[in-house]
């Protein structure tokens, strides 16, 4: 569990994640980095839920960007396939190494800035289970997860409303929990037209 935010408009994009992450077999703590650039294509990828998942997508769409027809639109057709194709090696992976089937997530946030359509867009994935193909979500003003907690509170891209979300978010997590599942700081990713910005905006 943890914070995956995104708010979204033609000339911008913000993307808020915590930073709170522990070992799936000790439950040590420690510090974690929930979305990673593409850069030379203004791209951000986010996650939450299981790490090892995340960085192997992240590779993959790393790679895939090398190519000289890539595009952004693309790139989000096939990354649903993707995660599907990948799962099952992650499961089995994870059963080895003794992590319950139960604990098994993904909510993955590809965006960034479209050149054909002069506009930022993103794209939402979910995936819990190999049975099941992944839940793939355009999205058109943004993404709160957890949601419930902010029902009613109107959007903004100021970072301090950036920020009080966040730590109403994180509170709600731990409270539901029962012991701190989102926490550390709330970083942003915001871009704009040939300029990505990240900030650490304070703790949660």
């Amino acid at each position: 569990m943890s914070i995956l935010n995104v708010l979204l408009r033609p000339d911008q994009l913000l993307i808020a994640v915590d930073t709170w992450a522990e070992d799936a077999l000790t439950g040590a703590p420690s510090a974690g980095a929930k979305f990673l650039l593409i850069p030379q294509h203004n791209l951000v990828l986010a996650a939450r839920g299981s790490t090892q998942f995340f960085l192997r997508i992240y590779e993959l769409c790393l790679q895939a960007s090398y190519r000289a027809d890539f595009t952004m639109e693309q790139l989000m057709k096939e990354l649903g396939l993707v995660i599907d194709q990948v799962w099952p090696s992650y499961e089995r992976a994870a059963a080895e190494a003794g992590i319950a089937k139960s604990m098994l997530h993904t909510e993955i946030v590809l965006g960034g800035w479209s050149p054909q359509n002069r506009r930022f867009a993103a794209t939402a994935y979910a995936k819990s289970d190999s049975a099941i193909t992944t839940i793939v979500q355009r999205l058109m003003c943004g993404l709160a997860s957890p949601g419930e907690p902010l029902e009613g509170r109107p959007d903004s891209f100021e970072l301090e409303e950036v920020l009080a979300a966040g730590r109403v978010q994180a509170g709600w997590l731990n409270d539901r929990m029962g012991r701190k599942v989102a926490g550390g700081r709330l970083l942003a990713a915001v871009l704009r037209e040939g300029q990505t910005t990240v900030e650490d905006i304070g703790p949660i």
